[in-house]
């Protein structure tokens, strides 16, 4: 078995690790994830750069600088204070900037991202829930509202920016790409709600559960980019 293939198996089980201890109540729980969350991003990245095919790849880079601010955010979001969020928050947000670099260098030119129907869709839905997310996070603490109506565009950014990529990559990297960008964006979505809007409305904290749906959709939105940078430097096939 290759080095990299261990290590992606590695990373699967401890996403699935800290996913389910994520949504526990068990004393001890939250303790745990100091050790299982931190090693996320690392094993994730070391599989990315022990992997041959991923060697020309244009995106290998900027995943590995992304992947490098996501562990920062890990870190910072064990903290639940608005504070360590809006650190947690802003290291995220250098990583989406990251991708961005990567995507916008192979991004599709025959058209401009504006006019897709993809690009419309996700602005449409960010002007409709980002403003209201903005709004609970501000009651909270009134930094925090300007922190995710601009982090929330700039991943909405990223996950329109993946739906745009050159023909000329192959097919399964820009699969693999687009969805992992749409997954994030997905995760970002039930973090705020769980932790903004919600216990407004409920006047109560959410089930812990919501916590394991953002883990779930998180490490496998990492992945999911992670393996279509690798794929990005693979010869289109006859189906591309």
């Amino acid at each position: 078995m290759r080095t990299t293939t261990r290590l992606t198996l590695a990373y699967a089980a401890l996403a699935a690790v800290d996913t389910a201890l994520a949504g526990s109540r068990r004393a001890g729980a939250h303790r745990a994830r100091r050790v299982t969350k931190p090693l996320l991003m690392p094993v994730l990245a070391a599989s990315l750069a022990t992997d041959e095919r991923a060697t020309g790849s244009p995106l290998r880079a900027t995943t590995l600088a992304a992947q490098a601010c996501g562990w920062a955010g890990d870190v910072w979001l064990l903290r639940e204070d608005p504070r360590s969020f809006a650190a947690g928050a802003s290291s995220f947000g250098v990583g989406h900037l990251a991708y961005l670099r990567g995507l916008r260098a192979q991004r599709d030119r025959s058209t401009t991202l504006p006019s897709r129907p993809t690009t419309r869709a996700i602005a449409g839905t960010w002007a409709l829930s980002a403003p209201v997310v903005a709004a609970a996070a501000a009651r909270r603490d009134r930094r925090l509202g300007a922190v995710v109506l601009g982090y929330s565009g700039l991943l909405s950014t990223l996950a329109a920016s993946a739906q745009h990529l050159d023909p000329s990559l192959p097919r399964r990297a820009r699969l693999l790409t687009a969805a992992g960008a749409s997954l994030f964006l997905t995760s970002d979505a039930v973090l705020g709600a769980r932790t903004f809007v919600l216990p407004e409305l409920l006047g109560t904290t959410p089930h812990p559960r919501m916590e394991s749906a953002v883990m779930a959709t998180y490490t496998a939105a990492q992945l999911l980019l992670a393996r279509g940078a690798a794929a990005a430097s693979a010869p289109p096939s006859r189906n591309d």
